[in-house]
């Protein structure tokens, strides 16, 4: 079981940086995958980014180029590192994690965070 808990949510501007950093509580195993989803009112739930234990990324294209996914040593801190940031990233971000070894997006993530807002205007 793994309990996550991310911060670093802020409001910024257009063209803004920002980074998310999530904890991650082990209680037996590490999780063999971690990332970040994303939330906007009106919008359905979105993967973001994800990496795995071997250090493969992988990224949505809406942030592709823009967003950086990254993890300490002992693979149980993960960061988004969030550059030119616009409008439409706003959105509730949540860290999440998973035993799958296969780290895809499309895939289910058991474990989640109580998210933290990021707010970016014009």
């Amino acid at each position: 079981e793994v309990q996550v808990v991310e911060s670093g949510g802020a409001s910024v501007q257009d063209g803004g940086s920002l980074r998310l950093s999530c904890a991650a509580s082990v209680y037996v195993y590490r999780p063999y995958c971690m990332g970040w989803f994303r939330q906007a009112p009106g919008k359905e739930r979105e993967g973001v980014a994800a990496i795995g234990s071997d250090g493969v990324a992988t990224y949505a294209d809406s942030v592709k180029g823009r967003f950086t996914i990254s993890q300490d040593n002992a693979k149980t801190t993960l960061y988004l590192q969030m550059n030119d940031l616009k409008p439409e990233d706003t959105a509730m971000y949540y860290c999440v994690a998973s035993y799958r070894v296969g780290c895809a997006l499309r895939y289910e993530y058991k474990f989640w965070g109580q998210g933290t807002q990021v707010t970016v205007s014009s």
